[in-house]
């Protein structure tokens, strides 16, 4: 059993950054794949990012590649997503979630075995 808390998120303007963070209670962040979603109100779940175990290969949605980064420290058990040139429309329930690493890249919630609590991101105009 993988538990993964995170922190970070809250309100911020239209342009602005934000970092969240994922950290495991386990070891460490290895060997699992691990994501980024979001949910934003009546809306289906969204794929972020996702970061490999193997290579640290990384992987995005279209709606924030070049904006979003997400990173990893095994060794400190945290996953992290740097959000810059944050837009209204970002706004969202954000979730890491963790795999046991098949198939690459994993962009569906189903294929995910373990997830955060959430944390609300508001953008606002």
């Amino acid at each position: 059993q993988v538990q993964l808390v995170q922190s970070g998120g809250g309100l911020v303007q239209a342009g602005d950054s934000l970092r969240l963070s994922c950290t495991t209670s386990g070891r460490t962040l290895g060997p699992y794949n691990m994501a980024w979603f979001r949910q934003a109100p009546g809306k289906e779940p969204e794929f972020v990012a996702a970061i490999r175990y193997i290579g640290r290969g990384t992987h995005y949605g279209d709606s924030v590649k070049g904006r979003f980064t997400i990173s990893r420290d095994d060794e400190k058990k945290t996953l992290s997503l740097q959000m810059s040139s944050l837009k209204s429309e970002d706004t969202a329930v954000y979730y890491c979630a963790a795999n046991r690493g098949s198939d690459w890249p994993s962009i569906r919630p189903n294929e995910y075995d373990w997830w955060g609590q959430g944390t609300q991101v508001t953008v606002s105009e």
